[in-house]
């Protein structure tokens, strides 16, 4: 049960202010169709989310080393310091294909998540708790929190939201992770 509260925990504090929750926005702008951008964000974070944790889960079971650890604490710190910088929707997300609301919304968000600081948490997350099934579920749970308010409320949410604040969060949390996995043994 820890996977699943610490991977929804982390992935709903790191996804706020991040590339994705921006399109998720310029989505719910442009479409004004929130349920349909909300199941396709569901679609396409559960596929992505399943790759990245199964991707960390068996690099850790192939690589149950110290060197392995103390680099799944790296990506953990390196995720701290990334967790404070603020994110930019790139331009090729903008462009919007004319697939109709669910579908352009499964694939950008699949495409925009790839790389994204959430999916290399959720690598990490994967490794560290090695247990595919609650950490898919907690970060996807994670990632729809933070998203259905920016969803629902658009732009307005931004004007509230103390993003500088949510994003020291997310770094701390990345941080104690970083630091627990140092001194825990795996």
């Amino acid at each position: 049960m820890e996977a699943f509260t610490t991977s929804t925990a982390i992935v709903t504090l790191a996804e706020m202010g991040d590339k994705t929750q921006l399109l998720a926005i310029l989505l719910a702008t442009r479409f004004h169709r929130p349920v349909l951008i909300m199941l396709g964000i569901l679609l396409a974070t559960v596929a992505n989310h399943f790759l990245a944790t199964l991707v960390g889960t068996q690099a850790a079971a192939l690589l149950n080393a110290d060197w392995f650890r103390y680099l799944i604490a790296l990506s953990f710190l390196a995720m701290a310091v990334w967790a404070l910088i603020p994110d930019r929707l790139d331009d090729a997300a903008q462009t919007l294909a004319p697939y109709g609301v669910l579908l352009t919304t499964i694939i950008a968000f699949f495409w925009v998540e790839m790389g994204d600081k959430t999916q290399i948490a959720t690598i990490a997350l994967g490794a560290r708790f090695q247990d595919l099934w609650f950490v898919t579920a907690g970060t996807t749970i994670g990632m729809m929190l933070a998203n259905a308010p920016a969803i629902f409320l658009g732009h307005r949410l931004l004007a509230f939201l103390p993003l500088r604040t949510i994003r020291a969060i997310a770094a701390g949390l990345f941080l104690a992770m970083g630091i627990g996995v140092l001194w825990s043994p795996m």
